[in-house]
């Protein structure tokens, strides 16, 4: 398994928390948090990261608007980006991934689930 730095965006400390602590179990130690889109681009321009899990419905900027935003960075539009939601609908997917995220996951997810995406989005990377 690849030693990833990965930032976790989320605006409930409580859904960070489970992030954190299924990657943990999926064997992803360094891991970095972020309460929403502004605070994860502030920590992307001082940090460096190999992947990001965000989730889609936040205040100050939503996942849809941070996702557009580092895909319009040359310095960052590589990184690998999982979206963590409950947002299901195919269309929401779809604008998602038009976005220009790797992969999604809808909320509530196992620890295998997100193993198994993440190594799928760096398969494919």
């Amino acid at each position: 398994m690849p030693d990833l730095k990965i930032l976790a965006v989320d605006d409930s400390p409580t859904m960070r928390r489970i992030i954190v602590n299924t990657l943990k179990r999926a064997g992803y130690e360094d891991v970095a948090e972020a309460s929403d889109g502004k605070d994860a681009l502030a920590k992307l321009k001082t940090d460096k990261f190999d992947f990001i899990i965000t989730d889609w419905n936040m205040p100050e900027m939503d996942g849809l608007t941070f996702v557009t935003a580092v895909r319009s960075d040359p310095d960052l539009k590589g990184l690998p980006i999982l979206m963590v939601t409950t947002r299901s609908v195919k269309e929401d997917i779809m604008q998602a991934i038009k976005a220009g995220v790797n992969n999604y996951i809808v909320k509530p997810f196992t620890p295998e689930t997100i193993a198994e995406k993440i190594t799928q989005v760096i398969a494919s990377a």
